[in-house]
């Protein structure tokens, strides 16, 4: 490995909808966790973008083991060898390069490539990768670029974010090609800093009716 998954393509889908989080204390990552936990919210990817990210990724597996913990923000192999370690259960990235595609396939870690064109799809699926995610979604054509790859390269599937809020996600949940969509609505930065696990509780249930399996 890796691409990524069966099993992890299928808890994504489930859970329809991955919080894209920047986090500043291993602490309030933790508690945020369980929150979502808690009232059965969205898949967690933790962005690389400040220095506990990879620590707190690492807690929160320890501390709250029902959680989909994943990293995002993944730009190299070096970020892909650290949060493997941590015990990431999925990892993203918001582009592809040669020297991640080949690390995949040795480290046990299922890796999620960025792509934004055509002619990335087809290098991922080249690759032996079907789940992509599709960034910048909004800025790349949005939901009228997936139905248009959906016959040409129908094998692929996608994660869309940027730019996707709780107003469109439906639009792109409802594409056959859309395993679940990213974003960062229903966990604002601010919220988190303020430790206010009450409005990202509220956000988290106003994701609830976006999963496909709250239809069942």
């Amino acid at each position: 490995m890796r691409t990524c998954d069966t099993s992890t393509a299928e808890a994504l889908a489930r859970l329809g909808v991955v919080a894209v989080i920047q986090v500043n204390c291993v602490d309030s990552a933790v508690k945020l966790a369980q929150t979502l936990v808690r009232v059965g919210g969205p898949a967690m990817e933790i962005t690389l973008r400040t220095p506990v990210a990879v620590e707190a990724i690492a807690a929160i597996v320890q501390e709250v083991p029902e959680a989909l913990i994943g990293a995002g923000t993944v730009l190299n192999v070096h970020d892909l060898e650290r949060v493997a370690q941590a015990g990431a259960q999925f990892a993203i990235s918001p582009g592809a390069s040669d020297d991640l595609y080949d690390a995949a396939t040795q480290i046990d870690c299922p890796w999620i490539p960025g792509v934004a064109t055509a002619s990335e799809v087809m290098a991922g699926l080249d690759r032996g990768h079907h789940l992509f995610k599709f960034f910048p979604a909004e800025a790349s054509g949005g939901v009228s670029t997936l139905k248009a790859w959906s016959g040409p390269l129908s094998e692929a599937r996608f994660i869309p974010t940027g730019g996707v809020s709780l107003e469109n996600a439906p639009d792109y949940l409802a594409l056959g090609n859309v395993v679940a969509v990213g974003g960062s609505w229903m966990v604002p930065s601010a919220a988190i800093e303020d430790r206010d696990w009450a409005q990202i509780e509220a956000l988290a249930l106003s994701c609830l009716s976006l999963s496909p399996s709250s239809s069942t």
